[in-house]
């Protein structure tokens, strides 16, 4: 099995600490921007940032459909961890300054792939998948926060 890691990035023109915060806002922030590829959101405990405990479905693809339990961490400012309680996927969402006024959100999953030809599929075409997915989302951060 081999890792296999989607990365997207967007310069959002909001300070760095509203894009973190609103990003970390499991309650009311978070529902409204994530894509029509996630459904089933609940949060289960907390919902601001470390230990928010928060439920969906994902679905990748018209047939791949992925039922995440994410544990919410926030190791360093500006930073969140969201680990699958179902899987080996994790995501980090990065959160710094970029300049006056903007900020630069970065968003990365990893997980371990599948192996044989399958894994292959997996490599080659769900970072850049997934990749669509994040970068939507952003932008639907973005309009919230720039509002």
């Amino acid at each position: 099995m081999a890792q296999v890691e989607a990365t997207t990035e967007r310069i959002i023109a909001a300070d760095a600490e509203a894009v973190f915060d609103a990003l970390a806002d499991y309650k009311e922030v978070r529902g409204k921007v994530l894509t029509g590829h996630f459904s089933e959101y609940e949060v289960r405990e907390g919902g601001d940032g470390e230990g928010t405990l928060v439920h969906w479905k994902l679905q990748a693809t018209s047939k791949r459909v992925r039922d995440c339990l994410l544990d919410v961490t926030e190791p360093t400012d500006g930073q969140l961890i969201e680990k699958d309680r179902n899987s080996s996927m994790v995501t980090t969402w990065t959160v710094t300054p970029a300049g006056e006024g903007k900020a630069r959100a970065v968003v990365s999953t990893v997980w371990d792939g599948a192996g044989g030809i399958g894994g292959f599929f997996e490599r080659t075409f769900a970072p850049k998948g997934l990749g669509r997915i994040y970068d939507e989302l952003l932008q639907n951060l973005a309009t919230e926060v720039e509002k």
